[in-house]
């Protein structure tokens, strides 16, 4: 084994851009429930996910002013999880689905997009 250069911990933040900070604000936090940590304007917003910052910003430069890569967001029940997205108008991309039988579980997915159209996806591990 190879030593690594740098050993990284964990994940300390995420970004995702977003256009319409407000609205995001609110999907994230009355409609995923993440806790909401502060706001800067209606220029970023961060908040708590299980002990990762996540953080909605608008792009800073052209080049970085395009679609996010996809954030799965585990779920205990994911059927309960799509049914409270279609309860809010969420738009789901498709119903819960199995997408892999593992020895131990199965990995469920349902993609959904948030106000801006970043594409999410809800996650849970069935025993």
């Amino acid at each position: 084994m190879r030593n690594p250069a740098i050993t990284v911990r964990r994940v300390g933040q995420i970004a995702l851009n977003a256009k319409n900070i407000p609205a995001v604000t609110a999907f994230y936090r009355d409609v995923l429930g993440l806790r909401h940590l502060f706001s800067v304007g209606e220029q970023m917003a961060f908040f708590d996910c299980g002990g990762v910052r996540f953080m909605l910003s608008r792009p800073s430069s052209p080049e970085l002013d395009h679609p996010s890569s996809i954030l799965y967001l585990v779920v205990d029940d994911i059927e309960t999880a799509h049914a409270a997205l279609l309860a809010h108008g969420v738009p789901v991309e498709r119903p819960p689905a199995m997408v892999a039988k593992l020895p131990d579980h199965e990995l469920w997915l349902c993609p959904f997009r948030d106000p801006d159209g970043n594409l999410l996806e809800l996650m849970a591990e069935k025993r």
